[in-house]
């Protein structure tokens, strides 16, 4: 009779040999499970580099606003009576009450706190508040709302939290330069002057880097996106298109379009270089951004982390205004990227669950098509201090 295995030789098989040259380790499980670090994350990442809040055509009339979760703060994003973008932590000065409780909506002149009534207007100047006027000595510009650096780009408002912001050209424009080789390729889709086609909101059971992670590599394409693949055969063969400086997936010669079935879709954006012509770009703005580049239209992607097991995201998009003002039937292309989005998330809900397994307590493994993911676990683990 052969003798049993002793239980401390099979407990963890994954450490039984040394890991071979052509894998990479992961961030090991806790990184996506931990409370802990997800604060951490917030404090170090989030409020501290630019973070993609809203569209800016969402606020189209002075005293239009939204709010958005950025980290640990709300946020307050505002157009005001000039015409321009103000962001503001949305808190009220007086007691901490939130200013604006919804999510989204319009005011005529002042922000107005439902607590006590101190009311700011759209620059953010404290403008009245009960009894202020027996109050000589309350210097009002002392009391404004609490500014957030804003930029905006791509026909979005970017904010940061920090007292600092990180050069804005460096850390979102030099993304794409990074990914494209130039900005003049991102710059030449004139995303600023597309309008928003559809929305949706997708509600994702899992950690953001989950997602990160799944946008960055394409091993997974040929198992669970036949759509995507029919259209961009070479992403079936494992490599996305961020894996290469300045490289865009082509059509396959039966696509028409970047539609659902292939089929055909509208004109070419103006502006456009031939080379870009019939092909696809992607570019991770980290940290919580993807743009989607192709002939017609361009998609993009928001998250908005909400704790360590939960992510949403906001993806728009984007036609020319000729292409929606026709009333052209835009669904087909929509459906594409929307079920690519259902896919995705649905395989990233399915792996969050394990990252708290004892089998992958000290990670997993990076393929050689998805080595590039070890820069991003790198430059996460450096923001947290290592």
């Amino acid at each position: 009779m052969t003798p049993a295995t002793p239980l401390s030789q099979t407990a963890h098989p994954q450490t039984a040999a040394p890991q071979p040259p052509s894998l990479l380790a992961t961030l090991p499980g806790h990184h996506y499970t931990s409370p802990e670090i997800f604060a951490r994350e917030q404090e170090k990442i989030f409020e501290s580099l630019w973070f993609c809040a809203v569209r800016s055509a969402d606020l189209a009339r002075p005293g239009a606003f939204r709010t958005v979760q950025v980290g640990r703060e709300n946020v307050l994003v505002t157009r005001n009576r000039a015409g321009e973008l103000r962001a503001f932590l949305n808190v009220c000065r007086h007691r901490g009450a939130r200013l604006c409780t919804e999510e989204s909506g319009e005011v005529r002149r002042t922000l107005r706190c439902p607590y006590h009534a101190w009311s700011y207007d759209l620059d953010g100047a404290l403008v009245a508040a009960p009894n202020l006027v027996k109050m000589p000595d309350v210097d009002r510009s002392a009391y404004g709302l609490r500014p957030v650096a804003l930029r905006e780009w791509l026909g979005y408002a970017w904010v940061c939290l920090a007292d600092e912001p990180p050069s804005f050209e460096d850390s979102v424009v030099g993304a794409a330069v990074e990914r494209l080789g130039e900005v003049a390729a991102i710059e030449r889709y004139r995303t600023g002057e597309l309008a928003l086609g559809k929305r949706v909101s997708y509600d994702v059971k899992a950690n953001w880097k989950l997602i990160v992670e799944n946008f960055m590599e394409c091993y997974h394409c040929a198992t669970i996106h036949p759509e995507l693949t029919y259209v961009l055969p070479e992403f079936a063969r494992g490599y996305a298109a961020q894996y290469y400086v300045g490289h865009g997936a082509a059509f396959s010669e039966g696509a028409q379009g970047f539609t659902v079935d292939g089929s055909e879709g509208f004109g070419r954006l103006p502006g456009l270089a031939a080379e870009q012509d019939r092909r696809y770009y992607a570019v991770t703005v980290k940290p919580q951004v993807f743009v989607n580049l192709v002939p017609d239209h361009v998609i993009v992607h928001r998250m908005f982390p909400m704790s360590h097991d939960r992510t949403v995201v906001e993806c728009d998009w984007l036609y020319t205004p000729e292409v929606l003002a026709s009333g052209a039937d835009i669904s087909r292309s929509v459906e594409l990227f929307h079920r690519v989005n259902v896919q995705d998330f649905a395989a990233c809900e399915r792996t969050q669950p394990a990252m708290d397994s004892r089998a992958y307590r000290t990670g997993g493994v990076l393929v050689p098509s998805e080595h590039h993911i070890g820069d991003f676990h790198s430059w996460v683990t450096e923001r947290l201090g290592g």
